[in-house]
């Protein structure tokens, strides 16, 4: 008795018909079988190649508008997240570094020091060559002396950027040079920037210009006097 399907042949070339339906699930089995598998892609590879293909759409998509196609989108991108990141880095100095220059100006001294100690301290370490220890104390110099001259009113935990903006406000004159110091100190304490004898310098001619003025005197609340 003979079904209706697809049409077959026997050994013999006797023509034989197999349901459809039977004869489709022995295709699908038949292609289950491993030897048919052997070279497909593993799970990392689909997944390679499915990153890789929205990646190429999303190049694409960037390159459309501007033409030259895809490796034309590629370097726009480059060039793009180059230019973000040296403006963060401008910005922001070293990872991290926004956090740790809120930490205190004077944070592990030994106890309140006069502008003097500082500055004696900060010679001392610039005589054998130890710049930063250098910077750090002329640094802790100049924002004592201003404090000790009643420019700044004493404030624990002060930080170098806090320090020269209320400074800026009573020296107006030296406001750009103090902004400067302070970027000079965050750099090399929390940036992690080496410092030099021309940094400390910097730091030691400003001290004693400001010594030279005769600002108006900065409250506890920032404003003047």
């Amino acid at each position: 008795m003979g079904f209706r399907g697809e049409g077959a042949l026997l050994t013999d070339g006797a023509p034989v018909d197999v349901p459809r339906d039977a004869a489709r699930e022995a295709a699908h089995e038949e292609l289950r079988k491993a030897a048919y598998h052997q070279n497909d892609p593993g799970p990392v590879e689909r997944l390679l190649d499915w990153i890789r293909d929205e990646f190429s759409k999303t190049v694409d998509g960037v390159a459309s508008p501007l033409g030259g196609g895809g490796n034309a989108a590629l370097v726009v991108l480059l060039v793009l997240l180059l230019v973000l990141g040296v403006v963060l880095w401008r910005r922001y100095g070293a990872p991290g570094r926004a956090a740790r220059a809120a930490d205190g100006l004077f944070t592990g001294a030994q106890g309140p020091r006069s502008a003097a100690q500082h500055r004696a301290d900060a010679a001392a370490h610039a005589a054998r060559g130890e710049w930063e220890d250098a910077v750090r104390e002329q640094m802790r110099a100049l924002v004592r002396g201003l404090e000790e001259r009643t420019v700044l009113s004493p404030r624990p935990g002060r930080t170098a950027d806090e320090a020269a903006a209320e400074a800026g406000r009573a020296l107006p004159d030296q406001a750009r040079e103090l902004a400067s110091a302070a970027r000079l100190f965050d750099d090399i304490a929390f940036g992690e920037h080496p410092a030099d004898e021309r940094s400390y310098q910097l730091l030691a001619d400003l001290d004693r210009t400001l010594g030279r003025t005769r600002p108006t005197p900065v409250t506890a609340g920032g404003g003047t006097a």
